[in-house]
């Protein structure tokens, strides 16, 4: 494997990102739907560590990326919808399972939040 060589800057918002992503990972656990959503967020979480040693192959976070806007797009009319509310406050909130519309807005927000930690990984 070729060693990475990144600036100390990039190295640490890379634990910045590791941390964040598994605390996301974590946070999953207790979730309807946990399995996806963990292993979702701890690769995220593992690329960003691994990243600081060594090159993670472009070709394998690009597929990755590929996936997650595949997903995304999956969503992204839910996101619409919850757009067109008058209470956007609601997405901090419970689940309401009359309203589709704000756990797809979270997921949408969630898998763009995995994107771009992905896309970061990709800048040199």
């Amino acid at each position: 494997m070729i060693k990475a060589q990144y600036s100390r800057v990039k190295k640490i918002i890379n634990f910045i990102l590791c941390g964040l992503f598994v605390i996301f990972a974590v946070l999953q656990l207790n979730d309807p739907d946990p399995t996806l959503w963990f292993l979702i967020y701890l690769i995220v979480a593992i690329i960003a560590l691994v990243s600081n040693y060594m090159v993670v192959p472009k070709l394998v976070i690009v597929l990755i990326c590929i996936g997650l806007v595949v997903y995304a797009a999956m969503h992204f009319s839910l996101l619409l919808e919850w757009f067109q509310t008058d209470n956007k406050s609601e997405i901090f909130g419970e689940m309401v399972y009359e309203k589709a519309y704000l756990e797809g807005s979270r997921e949408f927000i969630g898998l763009s939040m995995a994107l771009a930690a992905l896309l970061f990984q990709l800048k040199k």
